[in-house]
């Protein structure tokens, strides 16, 4: 159970972050020539190794410094709302705290998504410093198995750790699909992120190349149980998760290049972990005029994609802009890139 000191802090962090968010979704409805969220890799290597994950490595150096720096001031400076590293595993870059604060510094939302392996006190403590917003956990099981070690057995310490000390919201997502042993598990690790005062959204785990996969019987109920505890526990825009339980395609302007940015380590930019290869253009080269052929690009994965966050960007634009750009075909090369870190089944 957190101190009075710790809750009277976080309540007033939450505040301010509340205030700034909205601030966020004003300036997306107004203007559509500014990313709305952007993802920075700042290392491929992760400590894990996922069986559905195509987006790590066991060798690779951290970005540099420096350049990653750079990269967030581009981002800054073409509008950027939310700056969010990934990986890979972002807690493996010893100078996180240092681009955390960066992103702070332009006044922008700082997030991370990580496996949460490498929290402690003093870490959690040093996010915490550094000004950190938003940190998002996903837990795939309860006991750890060759598909997945990200359980709430071993999880569980650190969450309370964070419960305890941390000062940023924390979301923790419970999984179904992508070979997940046991659905049920979802509802025991979201009912354990309530009871320690976290957010709880649930995910469909796509599969080795991004797109959708019907859930079983059992999973779509388990799905549906998460979204119904969801109405009273936290707020959710997750509506085209329906269809992809269903393994139904959706129909929808998918933004990303636009308002959704996704940064590898070497600095191109991408649609997403799914899609890397286009437009594959270096992000210091990167501009509003980029942004607005991409926000009119069509994407041919778009109906069947299962990435929430490109889905969540998008939605504020639902409305408008009808797409009239067709992108190029996806070449081999472009094939080859979303490979890293993972094997083709």
């Amino acid at each position: 159970m957190p101190g009075f000191g710790i809750r009277r802090r976080r309540d007033f962090r939450a505040l301010i972050r509340r205030v700034r968010e909205w601030t966020m979704i004003a300036k997306g409805v107004a203007h559509t020539s500014h990313p709305v969220l952007a993802h920075i890799i700042p290392t491929r290597r992760c400590n894990l190794a996922c069986e559905y994950c195509n987006e790590y490595d066991s060798f690779s150096p951290p970005v540099p410094t420096q350049t990653l720096l750079n990269r967030i001031d581009h981002l800054a400076a073409l509008g950027t709302s939310i700056i969010s590293f990934s990986g890979g595993e972002p807690l493996l870059h010893p100078d996180l705290d240092v681009l955390i604060r960066r992103i702070r510094s332009h006044g922008r939302i700082a997030g991370m998504i990580t496996n949460g392996f490498a929290l402690n006190v003093e870490r959690i403590q040093r996010l915490n410093a550094a000004g950190l917003d938003h940190m998002q956990i996903s837990i795939d099981n309860v006991m750890p198995d060759k598909v997945s070690m990200k359980s709430l057995k071993t999880l569980d310490p650190r969450l309370v750790m964070l419960s305890d000390h941390a000062l940023f919201h924390v979301n923790i997502n419970s999984v179904v699909g992508g070979g997940i042993r046991n659905p049920a598990d979802a509802l025991t690790v979201s009912n354990r992120a309530v009871e320690l005062g976290f957010s709880s959204t649930v995910g469909i785990i796509h599969d080795h190349e991004g797109q959708l996969q019907p859930l079983s019987d059992e999973e779509q109920g388990i799905y549906i149980q998460l979204k119904n505890k969801g109405k009273k526990n936290y707020a959710r825009l997750n509506f085209f998760q329906d269809n992809v339980a269903r393994g139904v395609e959706n129909h929808w302007k998918c933004r990303a290049g636009a308002r959704y940015l996704y940064v590898c380590e070497d600095g191109l930019v991408h649609y997403c972990s799914q899609q890397r290869g286009f437009p594959a253009i270096p992000l210091e080269k990167y501009t509003v005029e980029d942004i607005r052929r991409e926000f009119l690009t069509v994407k041919g994965c778009a109906p069947k994609c299962t990435i929430a966050c490109v889905h969540y960007t998008s939605y504020m634009d639902f409305w408008r802009a009808p797409q009239t750009i067709s992108a190029p075909p996806q070449t081999s090369e472009a094939n080859q890139l979303v490979q890293i870190g993972g094997v083709r089944k």
